[in-house]
């Protein structure tokens, strides 16, 4: 995971969130997080690029539409990092309680 950009590895944390979402879904939860508007031009070959790194697959709803499902891998993966992030961030935020 430490090769992706902050933007991959946010639509990782978003497929891994929901159940199989589409592109505009994907989409709409990064335009909500990032509170700016994201160009298909951007999304879809950072999409591309996450699928050919092996952490999440894409599937066919139609011939237009396209699904997205976070790998065995990918979920490694992030349970990795999130095991990172408590290193530094956990006791900070049990501390704070």
């Amino acid at each position: 995971m430490y090769d992706l950009t902050k933007f991959q590895r946010d639509i990782l944390y978003v497929i891994a969130g929901q159940d199989e979402p589409h592109g505009l879904a994907i989409k709409d939860e990064l335009e909500e997080y990032y509170e700016n508007e994201i160009h298909h031009g951007r999304l879809y070959p950072n999409l591309d690029e996450v699928v050919d790194k092996g952490l999440i697959e894409k599937g066919q709803v139609d011939r237009r539409t396209n699904s997205y499902t976070i790998t065995a891998r990918g979920q490694r993966e992030l349970e990795a990092r999130r095991e990172w992030e408590d290193q530094y961030v956990g006791e900070l935020l049990s501390s704070s309680e």
